[in-house]
């Protein structure tokens, strides 16, 4: 029995098995004076199996993710059923006498350092990672060892990985994947916030879960103290499943405030909005009763592409959503690349720090071409919805101008040409850069609303790479810095008769919800998991008490810890 601490990233109890998503060690020795025809039965026998595997993991995937993003999987397909590259293994066996393993590792870095060399052919480049990931399944057969997969998950199990990647955790099928635990990340990371996305129970930063345990092995998260504990007693599995019973009971509780307004307990209205990422998430904003989308991250809809996506395919997005909420505000983030994300298809300048540089609307900007294609898209949808867009990443007041005056000759072009372009869209910035929330008052004057991106704002801020745990302590939402700037910035807004939301991590988390309620936020997104939750808490809050405790957290309080014993001694005279 072990036990590990890590972050509590998205909220949840699970006990199931591991599923270790790690590379396994595919090496081998070198077997000289082997049969040629037993040699050639076991290579035979390893392609069957991994053509059985591969059809199996395309069909879940066309389930799960979808028929376009599973035709991956019938390239793999056709590199299997290859005779050139097949039958030059069985040659190797036959010709050296070797075992199969030498003849299709010769064999593939072959077919791969060839298709690698050909830098004047994206295709034939790519075919370079199917040939290595077939012949990885093919060589893990002959070794009788599995190779692991999200997409081939078919019974429930937690998965353990050092990180999962956006598209690694956009392929967990909820039905079999009950949590996931890394050994990096912390509560901003994308793997963790796409886990909240799913609602899946996840802990990451334990900083040794894959050492720890082996696959297999049966384990209890608990995703609400961010404690994992591997080989369980039938005591503590006992106890964790009535845990279990009790967190479920509690989300029925909130569940019956799934059509309640969102309002404080002395009648201040307020919107707890959803945080998305596809259109298909708006059901989840929608089935969580949500008074609107927040954010809705359109860079998804560009990687999930193999190219720019048209216009009308982007229209048709944003209407769906806009159409889904049924009247409700839809914030889209206009094109958010850069930093940790990137396109195949657009070529970015390596640099030194990705997060400080050209990424975002800087990118926009440079490139009007793009940029005005997702405003013509925007701006057709408008019809179909309270549509409010949003820029990322500003800094200064001329970038939001150019942005701007892009966008209203996109408005023209499209109401010369004979569309129908709403007149009642709203067009905002996202404060994330620590220059624009101390020049709130002069942004507020020109856009209509703020919407604050406290992931980037307090990494910014504090100096702080969010992703390092070296300096996570760092990270502190709580900081009456941060406090500080982000009230400035409500109130800059207020002074002009705007509205500011906040659409970063901070906007659910509950130890922040009753300080931000006394600085007078107006608009709450989240990701739609968190949205009752946080609706059950601001209706016990009262505005004017929260107003003081805002005003003692920022003014009387010097450290982080300060504010957390304020806050939670605040929260606990609730009850």
């Amino acid at each position: 029995m072990g036990r590990l601490t890590g972050i509590a990233a998205s909220s949840g109890i699970s006990i199931a098995p591991a599923y270790l998503l790690v590379e396994p060690d595919l090496s081998f020795e070198t077997v000289t004076d082997r049969e040629p025809s037993e040699e050639i039965a076991r290579l035979d026998k390893a392609l069957q199996q991994a053509q059985a595997e591969i059809e199996q993991i395309r069909e879940t995937a066309a389930k799960s993710i979808g028929e376009e993003e599973a035709q991956v999987f019938d390239a793999h397909l056709l590199v299997l059923a290859d005779p050139e590259m097949m039958d030059q293994v069985k040659d190797i066996i036959t010709n050296e006498k070797v075992n199969a393993e030498h003849a299709l590792k010769q064999v593939s870095d072959m077919f791969i350092t060839m298709f690698e060399s050909m830098e004047d052919n994206p295709y034939m480049q790519e075919r370079a990672a199917d040939i290595r990931d077939v012949s990885d399944r093919v060589m893990a057969a002959l070794l009788a060892i599995r190779l692991p997969s999200p997409v081939g998950i078919n019974e429930q199990v937690i998965v353990v990985a050092n990180d999962l990647t956006p598209s690694d955790t956009a392929q967990l099928n909820k039905e079999f994947v009950r949590a996931f635990v890394t050994d990096i990340g912390g509560r901003t990371s994308h793997s963790a916030i796409m886990a909240r996305s799913l609602e899946i129970p996840a802990i990451v930063g334990t900083e040794s879960i894959t050492q720890e345990i082996k696959d297999g092995q049966m384990m209890i998260v608990d995703a609400l103290e961010g404690v994992v504990i591997i080989d369980p007693s039938d005591e503590e599995i006992a106890e964790y499943k009535e845990k279990a019973k009790a967190y479920e009971a509690q989300r029925a509780e909130w569940a019956k405030l799934v059509d309640a307004p969102s309002v404080t307990k002395d009648g201040k209205e307020v919107e707890i909005a959803a945080n998305i990422g596809t259109p298909q998430d708006a059901e989840g904003a929608v089935e969580n009763g949500a008074d609107g989308v927040g954010l809705y991250r359109t860079e998804f809809l560009y990687m999930d592409s193999p190219d720019f996506p048209t216009e009308d395919e982007q229209y048709e997005s944003y209407k769906e959503v806009l159409e889904k909420m049924d009247g409700k505000g839809v914030v889209v983030r206009t094109m958010d690349i850069g930093g940790d994300k990137f396109l195949p298809y657009l070529p970015l300048p390596e640099e030194m720090n990705p997060f400080l540089g050209y990424r975002a609307i800087r990118i926009s900007l440079a490139e009007p071409k793009m940029f005005k294609t997702q405003l013509r898209a925007l701006l057709r949808s408008s019809v179909h919805g309270d549509l409010r867009i949003m820029f990322p990443m500003i800094a200064t007041l001329n970038e939001y101008r150019k942005a701007k005056a892009i966008l209203d000759e996109v408005h023209k072009e499209l109401v010369d040409e004979g569309h129908k372009v709403s007149d009642d869209y709203q067009v905002g910035i996202m404060i994330e850069i620590p220059a624009a929330a101390v020049n709130a008052k002069q942004f507020a004057k020109e856009v209509d609303f703020f919407s604050i991106g406290t992931n980037d704002l307090i990494q910014y801020t504090m100096a702080a790479d969010r992703m390092n745990e070296k300096v996570s302590y760092l990270y502190q939402p709580y900081n009456p810095a941060i406090l500080s700037l982000i009230k400035n910035v409500i109130d800059a807004s207020h002074a002009e008769g705007k509205w500011t939301g906040m659409c970063g991590e901070m906007g659910g988390d509950q130890m922040a919800i009753p300080l931000l309620i006394g600085m007078g936020l107006d608009e709450f997104s989240m990701s739609a998991s968190s949205v009752l939750e946080s609706r059950s808490l601001i209706s016990k809050l009262d505005s004017k008490e929260m107003e003081a405790l805002a005003d003692k957290a920022i003014n009387e309080c010097g450290t982080v810890e300060e504010v957390m014993e304020l806050v939670e001694k605040a929260v606990a005279e609730l009850d």
